[in-house]
């Protein structure tokens, strides 16, 4: 999470969606990088507006934008599923190593899903508060360029951005009945992700 007092800016690092790039660049120009631990790092809308937004407008007191970036969610499920499956995880309940990319999403589907396929959603992450706070500006990860040009033209910089924390890429199959499945059960993952296509 960044972020930028004098812009009145907080960008929320939602996990799987290329933020750590953002904050690799953006970080000697923000007023806080939180970067450990991922508890904080990746800190969701709620943790945000219980902890941080408090402090922020106690000090401040005007109220701060935040910013996030969201993945269509068959790619985020299998951003996931890659980074699980490196060798440093072999062994351990959170590995992909023995899993295929189909048994990845049905067991993501289950209400009591394995430790390997607990990874939360993007939805969850995101979910706007009783109290009417919510994400102030999303992007779609799949356009990078409307991200880059908010951000260089709010925080008056230039960006140069160089992958960092990527998965290694494979082939991910998945059956029809599974998709089906995941649409049924993650419907507001999908819903998130299709709002942003009105601004791209």
């Amino acid at each position: 999470m960044l972020m930028f007092w004098k812009q009145k800016l907080v960008f929320l690092s939602v996990p799987k969606t290329g933020t750590t790039a953002y904050e690799a660049a953006l970080a000697p120009h923000a007023s806080m990088s939180v970067q450990n631990p991922p508890e904080l790092k990746h800190a969701p809308l709620y943790r945000y507006n219980r902890f941080f937004r408090p402090m922020f407008e106690k000090v401040g007191g005007e109220e701060m934008e935040t910013l996030a970036v969201v993945r269509e969610p068959v790619s985020w499920l299998g951003s996931w599923y890659r980074y699980r499956k490196r060798p440093f995880l072999s062994g351990r309940p959170n590995s992909t190593e023995n899993v295929t990319f189909d048994e990845f999403v049905q067991a993501y589907c289950r209400g009591d899903a394995p430790a390997f396929a607990r990874v939360g959603s993007q939805a969850k992450f995101l979910e706007p508060r009783p109290n009417g706070v919510q994400v102030s500006h999303l992007f779609r990860y799949e356009n990078p360029t409307r991200l880059i040009d908010f951000l260089e033209q709010r925080l008056e910089v230039k960006l140069d951005l160089d992958r960092a924390n990527v998965s290694p890429t494979m082939e991910l199959d998945m059956a029809a009945i599974t998709r089906r499945k995941l649409e049924r059960k993650f419907s507001a993952d999908f819903a998130l992700w299709e709002s942003t296509a009105i601004a791209d």
